[in-house]
């Protein structure tokens, strides 16, 4: 009974810190933002195609993007507690990368269908929403198809937004059963299964939409300039989360160096493995580096590398931790460097953040393997994006199962595996 209740403690303490760093998202935008430029914004945002890449710090203000972001941060959590799901590492991820996928591609209108889908998809089953609703925020990767068929090609308004949701909730109902297919194709070293299963889902809708005369360019629209204040406040929110850590266990630091050695395949739950406040650790550490390298590197902070910084932070929840993620990021830095390709783009630096979806590779074969990994998701990624014509707003996941699926088997045949 007295670990029962001790349990529920815990969870109502996670649940309350994923509220409190929503949150301060919002109250962030809302004091680089006013009000009204806020609100007008908003309605910008959730009325454009949001095709990949559409930067909302470009399209609505910095201040808009980041309320847009943290308001879909604090419904995810709250659809979490609403199912009684737990808050592990697999809802940790996907809150950040909802919060991070909102500054360039989902908003308040394009997600709601999908996540609606999966719902129903439990229901059909007869099962809990629960067990679905990491599949159902992840799955808003695919909310451009929404945004695009409401707004983006010209139909009466009525019927677009009937067939956006139409197609939301279809593509909701498709995504349980091919994510728990596809995973096989990349025996989990892609950590961005739905990533992958959703490329295959766009790919099928935008070859229905040219096969229909509906073909359009992909976007492009991106805010080159860094905010002084923003990056501040970044740096806090990061710095905050390894003393967050510190403050509720005086076992963290030896919890995160024995998290450091998980070989990580698939859906690693690091919440359950080394405990809350060592995760929080590491995603601040992860958070840390990821913001110093994009500083560093003098790409500019906008709405895409944030998001990218946050799916990195999130998933130190679940399966990214320093030692198996860099690695695979110095790979996409050399390429690009012997190609010639600045570091200092938004594409360059967006490749070097979400190729890390490759972490399980170095993780269990190396590091060397790691930058090779991440070498070939370089080469990769450019020639994946028209397949689906930017309707998958996780193309490094997409791109990333096709590269962990020709690696794997071969670093499994001719690599032994670390430790």
């Amino acid at each position: 009974m007295n670990r029962l209740k001790e349990m529920e403690t815990s969870e109502r303490r996670k649940y309350k810190l994923m509220y409190l760093y929503s949150g301060l998202i919002v109250l962030a935008g809302f004091l680089l933002s006013p009000f009204q430029e806020v609100v007008e914004g908003i309605v910008r945002i959730a009325m454009s195609p949001a095709m990949l890449v559409t930067d909302y710090f470009a399209l609505g203000g910095v201040g808009t993007a980041l309320v847009n972001s943290g308001v879909l941060m604090l419904f995810s959590v709250w659809l979490g507690q609403k199912s009684e799901a737990p808050m592990n590492g697999g809802l940790i991820a996907a809150v950040f990368t909802v919060g991070g996928f909102a500054l360039f591609g989902k908003n308040i209108y394009n997600v709601l269908s999908i996540i609606l889908g999966v719902f129903l998809y439990s229901r059909k089953k007869r099962e809990k929403f629960a067990p679905y609703i990491t599949v159902a925020l992840f799955g808003t990767a695919l909310a451009p198809v929404v945004s695009q068929l409401s707004f983006g090609m010209g139909l009466d308004p009525l019927l677009g937004l009937v067939l956006g949701n139409l197609a939301g909730a279809a593509i909701g109902l498709m995504l349980p059963s091919l994510a728990a297919s596809f995973v096989k194709f990349h025996q989990g070293f892609n950590l961005y299964n739905i990533g992958f299963t959703a490329g295959m889902v766009g790919m099928v809708f935008m070859s229905l939409f040219r096969s229909a005369g509906h073909n359009h360019e992909i976007a492009s629209t991106i805010y080159l300039k860094t905010s002084v204040p923003l990056a501040v406040f970044l740096t806090l929110y990061f710095v905050s989360m390894p003393v967050a850590g510190f403050l509720t266990s005086k076992n963290t630091l030896r919890d995160f160096w024995k998290l450091l050695s998980r070989r990580v395949k698939g859906t690693t739950d690091f919440v359950e493995l080394s405990g809350f406040p060592s995760v929080l650790f590491n995603m601040g550490v992860l958070g840390i580096v990821s913001t110093a390298i994009v500083l560093i590197t003098k790409a500019p902070l906008n709405g895409p590398l944030i998001g990218g910084v946050f799916t990195v932070v999130g998933f130190g929840a679940f399966g990214k931790h320093p030692k198996n993620s860099l690695p695979v990021m110095a790979g996409v830095m050399l390429g690009y460097l012997l190609t010639g390709v600045s570091l200092s783009t938004t594409g360059a630096m967006l490749t070097v953040l979400f190729a890390t979806t490759l972490a399980p590779i170095a993780g269990h074969f190396g590091p060397l393997a790691g930058v090779l990994a991440g070498l070939v998701h370089m080469s990769l990624i450019s020639n994946t994006a028209y397949l689906h014509g930017g309707m998958n707003l996780y193309n490094n996941g997409f791109t990333g199962g096709f590269v962990a699926a020709v690696l794997a088997p071969l670093f499994q045949t001719y690599l032994k595996k670390k430790g």
